[in-house]
């Protein structure tokens, strides 16, 4: 993240809701057992105020970790992170693999009621029993009508010559890939060596054009980029910073589709103070605690009670007001072929000096 993105639903699009579920439940504060939690999760993806809010109200002290890429979150749970973390962060791509692992501790919901506030399409019954989502990123690309030399409506556009030394963009193998294997005609999810090989010379050239990567917001709103591909959080970040003259608008793909994500909360087998962790999931469940979390930290949200509590400026933001998404993919998890993808994108970050 990044600031910083689950294969849960096909098809839909953010659902801006405006009858929230109620909050009573989360009226739950009190005694847990337990009086520190350990997460591991993104850097600046949380507001400050929402963590100490949470001390105060439940005496738990939070002590956060941050992750570098979901590989690190991976990597963590697969260890066996239960005697070190009590909640982890990762995302769609991973759950299936996770889940059949045995990595991941049976959620108990009738002890998170809050999550009822959660939109199910975007929690599938499956991953219900073991995550909560937390937030949702789409990936899509943003440019400067007044600055970018080129209107850009495909991913295509972003390895013509003409974007030389003007594009940003977030990194990672399985948010980078898909965007290849989309331009290239194939599935974004695929498992074929042959056409993950391809999109890593597809790659090659747009890394020709990136200026940098990562959070890219601050670079397109003072110039030294005029394009960025970056999750919509970020986007509102840009345009906010620009405010009345704001010269930024999403690119109308009219073709290809953009990455819908999701950030997910689980619980580490064998977690220590999984008591802890449960008022956690609850707590930032409550529409008011998120509407409050979304100011800082303005991406899509799938927790419809808290959209609705939200400021009108974050629904109505140019972020999110984009007509195509539902023309939208989902990581999906594939499996071994996640090895393929980590070959090539290390032949990419040897390409790229990092």
């Amino acid at each position: 993240m990044k600031k910083k993105l689950m294969a849960l639903v096909l098809g839909l699009a953010l659902v801006f809701a405006f009858t929230a579920c109620g909050s009573d439940d989360s009226d739950s504060s009190g005694d847990t057992g337990s009086k520190e939690l350990n997460v591991f999760m993104w850097s600046d993806y949380i507001s400050d105020e929402t963590i100490a809010d949470f001390e105060n109200e439940y005496g738990i002290k939070v002590n956060l970790s941050y992750m570098n890429d979901n590989a690190d979150s991976v990597n963590k749970l697969t260890a066996g992170a239960g005697d070190e973390y009590d909640l982890i962060m990762t995302c769609d791509a991973y759950m299936e693999s996770l889940i059949k692992g045995g990595y991941l501790e049976e959620l108990d919901l009738s002890q998170i009621p809050n999550s009822e506030n959660i939109n199910k399409a975007y929690w599938s019954e499956e991953n219900q029993k073991y995550c909560i989502p937390y937030l949702m990123n789409y990936i899509y690309v943003v440019y400067d009508t007044e600055r970018c030399p080129i209107e850009i409506t495909g991913y295509n556009d972003l390895i013509k010559p003409e974007m030389k030394g003007q594009l940003g963009s977030v990194d990672g193998a399985r948010n980078l890939f898909p965007i290849a294997l989309i331009a290239l005609g194939y599935d974004p999810n695929s498992t074929e060596e042959s056409e993950i090989a391809e999109a890593y010379e597809w790659l090659k050239k747009y890394n020709d054009n990136v200026v940098a990567y990562g959070s890219t917001e601050t670079n397109i709103v003072n110039g030294t980029i005029s394009a960025m591909l970056t999750y919509d959080g970020n986007a509102a970040e840009a345009m906010a910073s620009m405010g009345d003259n704001n010269t930024l608008t999403v690119a109308p793909f009219k073709k290809d589709p953009v990455q819908l994500g999701f950030d997910l909360y689980v619980i580490p087998k064998g977690a220590q103070h999984a008591d802890a962790a449960y008022a956690f999931l609850n707590y930032i469940c409550d529409p008011e605690v998120m509407a409050k979390n979304l100011v800082e930290n303005p991406y899509s949200c799938p927790n419809d009670a808290a959209v609705a509590a939200a400021s009108e400026e974050y629904r109505n933001g140019p972020a999110f007001d984009f007509d195509y998404k539902e023309n939208i993919f989902f990581q999906e998890d594939v499996g071994d072929a996640i090895k393929i993808y980590d070959k090539y994108y290390q032949k990419l970050k040897v390409d790229t000096g990092e």
